[in-house]
């Protein structure tokens, strides 16, 4: 028996493009990562930091490299007026829509932010805010195209 003979073998491929709710779906999944670890760090006191890559022109030489530089993470949460923290979840610069007219979800403690951003994570992969999302990628292009 050869090796080959104990896999399941198909006749499958590799999509050449991703789906546009997909990508959108993967784009705000990555940032509301993000923003759990940022949460994760806050609260043991550690620095959190993304790295992203800029190119640059060497004034010297005249050539492009690319340089590591530390990405900027803004916090999407907030203290309201009674002192809770209140998290709103932006596609881009676009605020998303939980629900008819509520944009943020109110937590008790630091612990209930991270759960708050674990459960909305898990509602983007699974797609239940796939409306909410492509409302916002509308208004979000429509900024561009002044």
């Amino acid at each position: 028996m050869s090796a080959l003979e104990s896999l399941k073998l198909t006749t499958a491929k590799k999509p050449t493009h991703i789906p546009a709710v997909v990508f959108r779906r993967n784009k705000l999944s990555s940032k509301l990562w993000e923003q759990i670890q940022l949460a994760k760090s806050h609260i043991d006191g550690t620095p959190f930091v993304v790295t992203k890559f800029k190119s640059v022109k060497d004034k010297e030489t005249g050539l492009r490299r690319q340089v590591e530089i530390p990405k900027r993470i803004r916090e999407w949460w907030f203290k309201n007026d009674a002192g809770k923290v209140c998290v709103s979840i932006k596609y881009g610069s676009q605020l998303i829509e939980l629900a008819k007219g509520k944009h943020s979800v109110e937590c008790d403690t630091a612990q209930g932010l991270i759960k708050a951003l674990e459960t909305i994570k898990s509602a983007v992969e699974q797609g239940e805010l796939d409306a909410q999302i492509a409302t916002a990628s509308v208004n979000l292009r429509k900024g561009f195209g002044k």
